[in-house]
């Protein structure tokens, strides 16, 4: 426990040392300055390490040969590369320069960083030589060599992302999803083996709790593979860092691209599916552009107005015969009418949508409205039909979807945050999977205020409105009476989404509709 005590203030140290930076460049840049130096050390101590080996093995004669650490999976790093030499000429005036060179040159040593890392970037930045040199000191004290699981670059990594996200607030955050929304997507899908995917991926966070969950589970991160794409690119390297430095092998294309108009893994077929895409994002296409594009095939066109069902329908294609996939969307994305409404009741009708899942407000640090995780599952049928029928009062899941509200869990994180902890996800999770293994002789029971199952009956006679409260049971909580509380709730969501320009006012007024307010605006 001492230990753990003394990493997280060496942490804390490190952010100071790193704050200092503000003034010196711009606040949507500090992320990348501070996290390209954390991964050359990081790589250099990796390097440092397997020469120590090779000479131990009485190998000298082999310590500049390439394959000699790229078979251990260690990047081979060049002198003009290594740390000591960026330490060594840490006060020079040219230091910014040099690690310009460092990292340039180790992409171009090592095939596997191409595009990962940033091009001539700390000479454009022009930070102050006596700030940087500092921040190389600070850094310089990180010691990994003993960090067999790379336990402690990965924490710094993470908490870095962490702070960075909290820092940049609303609509800047786009990089990091928190990770308690990870750990509940992946702990619902239990992505154990094969291929995941993720076509908005951020900084990669998705994939590295992923296969923690795997690792902790007893599972094989080698049965997993994975793929993803970010559309853009100083993302697109912070997320090849984050990979890297944890030992994950990734393909996420050639360089950042827009998923939508040009997809870079258009043959894939996924059997796990994590994202996290922009909310209520706007002009996402042209009008007369994608119409026709296969991703739509046997549904409706999605609007260009809105590219929430663009995303669901994007993430129905890549899956495979038995894909699942968890995602998050905004609330309205639950009810909207036209041509929103027409591809809803096709998935509903196609028994794909397995869940819907009401997050608590002020999880994420983009936005403090409460958002909405979809659960989709190409094969519902696969939850052993056969067996099921044999129970009585058998109920076909493959034709029921499970709703649930999560607005009253949660505990304070960072002043203004909430996270769900582990406690919440068990409660959430240990509820889903006795909802899906009904087969089992599992018993699953609609829960007042928190769950229930509904027949794609019971959401057709609801004109395929998905949201929630339609359907779970309220009896401590009024939904509809409860006027102060709610008008509240409603008056933070529409100030922010006016703000951001997310939806129109026809959107704007089915927010209210759904919450049970008629309003004219």
């Amino acid at each position: 426990m001492a230990k753990a005590k003394k990493q997280v203030g060496f942490e804390d140290a490190l952010w100071g040392a790193c704050d200092k930076l503000r003034g010196t460049v711009e606040p949507a840049e500090y992320k990348h300055v501070v996290l390209s130096l954390i991964f050359l050390k990081f790589i250099n101590d990796k390097f440092d390490a397997r020469r120590e080996e090779l000479i131990s093995e009485g190998k000298e004669k082999y310590l500049d040969k390439q394959p000699f650490y790229t078979m251990k999976n260690v990047f081979f790093v060049p002198e003009e590369s290594r740390w000591s030499f960026i330490i060594q000429n840490a006060k020079q005036n040219d230091i910014a320069l040099k690690i310009d060179t460092a990292l340039n040159t180790i992409e171009k040593q090592n095939p596997s960083l191409k595009g990962a890392l940033p091009d001539n970037y700390y000479s454009r930045l022009g930070i102050d030589v006596s700030k940087l040199a500092a921040l190389l000191d600070e850094i310089n004290n990180i010691q990994t060599n003993e960090d067999k699981e790379n336990d402690i670059m990965g924490r710094v990594y993470e908490y870095f992302l962490t702070k960075f996200a909290l820092q940049e607030g609303k609509g800047k955050g786009e990089f990091y999803t928190p990770k308690s929304v990870v750990n509940l997507i992946a702990e619902m899908i239990e992505p154990y083996k094969g291929k995941i995917y993720d076509p908005c991926c951020g900084s990669g966070g998705m994939f590295v709790q992923s296969l923690k969950f795997v690792e902790n589970h007893a599972g094989n991160s080698k049965d997993v593979s994975v793929y993803g794409q970010e559309g853009t690119t100083t993302t697109y390297k912070l997320a090849k860092m984050n990979l890297a430095i944890r030992g994950i092998p990734c393909d996420l294309g050639e360089k950042a691209a827009n998923t939508f108009t040009n997809d870079l893994h258009k043959d894939l077929r996924a059997d796990y599916i994590m994202a996290n895409p922009p909310f209520n994002q706007k002009a996402w296409r042209a009008e007369n552009e994608l119409v026709n594009d296969a991703r739509w095939h046997g549904y409706s066109v999605p609007p260009t107005s809105n590219a929430n069902y663009g995303w669901i329908l994007h993430i129905v294609s890549k899956l495979s015969t038995n894909g699942t996939a968890g995602f998050l969307l905004a609330n309205g994305a639950l009810s909207g009418e036209g041509q929103e409404l027409e591809i809803r009741r096709q998935l509903i009708e196609n028994n794909l949508v397995e869940a819907i899942v009401i997050l608590p407000r002020n999880l994420f640090y983009t936005t403090d409205i409460s958002v909405t995780l979809w659960i989709l599952n190409k094969n519902k049928k696969s939850r052993t039909v056969e067996q099921n029928k044999k129970i009585k009062n058998y109920r076909n899941r493959e034709e029921e979807v499970l709703f649930m509200d999560l607005r009253q869990m949660g505990s304070p994180f960072e002043k203004k945050y909430i996270e769900l902890t582990q406690e919440d996800r068990d409660k959430v999770t240990q509820v889903f999977h006795t909802w899906q293994q009904v087969g089992a002789n599992k018993k699953y029971k609609n829960i007042p205020e928190f769950c229930y199952s509904a027949t794609k009956r019971e959401i057709a006679e609801k004109g395929y409105n998905l949201v929630p409260s339609r359907y779970i049971e309220f009896v401590n909580r009024d939904e509809t009476q409860d006027y102060d509380s709610a008008m509240k709730a409603l008056q933070s969501e529409l100030t922010e989404l006016l703000k951001q320009e997310e939806m129109s006012k026809k959107e704007l007024l089915g927010v209210f509709k759904d919450l049970g307010y008629e309003i004219k605006l």
